[in-house]
């Protein structure tokens, strides 16, 4: 893969409110779940206040406290159990402030015992709520089929593309093994890649990169492979070249290219992120200075932020990752959070504007430093599209 020159890594990036948060949090990664008993006892306290009687508070307390302990204790276990890698302080910190608040609040509301009866059943239902989005969905993976049919595909054969965004390889874990065996039984012809590899915690960790390195060789093993670089903070212009260098993938920093395979003709465009959505729609129109024509036209990019100007230059397929699908939705809500210019605009899964169809991937993996390695109603995905000819309209499948 070609390495990036120097003005490209001394390119400037924005960090947005979610990188802050993240670096916040992990301040308290070096401290210990044990060191932080102190503080955890002091809550359960505050929360136990406003119930009326000492029976009430006693009981309110030792309900908070004994749940934030199993908290503790789940959150520990994960990396000992190879479930995922980040430090257990900051969302056992977060979740014993949540309980608190709920017990402070029903107690403030409702300081009798049949209130005190729902605040177990909250506490309770949220114990399984943190087990589930840590031990469970984050190894869930989920294969979305898509199928698009376009007049510019010409042949009678059937493509078929596999779209995989935001591995954010710490440490190998079930995800990841069933990925590989994923890919494998699916027989892709294309692999595309949409960025993020690491993640904020490992990308300055040699054995995270060997490993990520080992996962990519074993899947651009399966079929030609294609691959853009994702957020700056996440896949710096230090390392990441180092990690494709002699695979056999194809990095399209900034660069289009055209594709024989199955009998069918498409073009390939891959783009830098610099997550400033002007200056990197700037350059995909230098790339397509007289749009896309009558050929087929696939757009890698890590964000779905470029989204107008994909409509404007006549791309047929984007594909992009970024948000995780939000990776902790509220029901009926969704994403809480997506890091896009967009809001919630794009936050996962399949769009269409004008004649140019958007799939903002969930991506594989998780965010790092302070963020809990958790997801929730947001389970790891990677897409399967099988593209035809002569056709115009896409359809879902799942």
């Amino acid at each position: 893969m070609d390495r990036t020159s120097d003005q490209e890594a001394r390119t400037p990036t924005t960090h947005g409110p979610l990188l802050q948060a993240l670096v916040v949090a992990d301040l308290l990664s070096p401290i210990s779940p044990a060191a932080l008993l102190p503080a955890l006892v002091g809550l359960s306290a505050i929360g136990a206040w406003p119930w009326h009687t000492s029976s009430l508070q006693i009981a309110a307390g030792a309900l908070t406290l004994a749940t934030i302990l199993v908290d503790g204790i789940s959150l520990s276990l994960l990396p000992r159990f190879g479930r995922s890698y980040g430090p257990p302080t900051p969302p056992l910190f977060a979740l014993a402030l949540l309980r608190t608040g709920i017990t402070f609040a029903l107690g403030a509301i409702y300081p009798t015992w049949t209130g005190f009866a729902l605040c177990t059943l909250l506490q309770v239902g949220l114990v399984a709520t943190q087990a589930y989005a840590t031990w469970i969905e984050p190894a869930r993976l989920t294969i979305t089929h898509q199928r698009l049919t376009s007049p510019k595909l010409r042949g009678d054969a059937t493509l078929r593309l596999l779209h995989i965004s935001d591995i954010h390889f710490e440490g190998w874990t079930p995800r990841e093994k069933r990925l590989l065996e994923t890919v494998k039984d699916l027989h892709p012809d294309l692999v595309l890649l949409t960025g993020d590899y690491l993640n904020l915690s490992s990308a300055d960790d040699p054995e995270a990169r060997q490993e990520v390195r080992d996962l990519l060789a074993q899947i651009a093993a399966q079929a030609p492979t294609y691959a853009v670089t994702g957020s700056p903070p996440v896949d710096l212009a230090h390392i990441v070249p180092s990690i494709f260098d002699g695979l056999p993938i194809t990095w399209l920093m900034d660069r289009a290219v055209e594709v024989h395979i199955n009998g069918l003709h498409l073009r390939l465009i891959g783009l830098r992120c610099t997550r400033d959505r002007h200056a990197d729609g700037a350059r995909l129109r230098r790339l397509l200075p007289d749009d896309t024509g009558d050929l087929f036209t696939v757009l890698l990019y890590h964000s779905p932020d470029l989204m107008p100007d994909a409509v404007a230059c006549g791309i047929d397929l984007y594909l992009a990752g970024h948000t995780h699908g939000g990776q902790l939705r509220l029901p009926l809500f969704g994403a809480l959070v997506t890091s896009s210019d967009f809001g919630k605009r794009y936050e996962m899964g399949l769009y269409r504007e004008g004649n140019t169809a958007l799939y903002v991937s969930r991506g594989l993996g998780m965010e790092g430093l302070g963020a809990p390695r958790a997801r929730f109603l947001a389970p790891p995905e990677i897409i399967v599209w099988d593209l035809e000819a002569d056709r115009s309209r896409v359809h879902n499948g799942r």
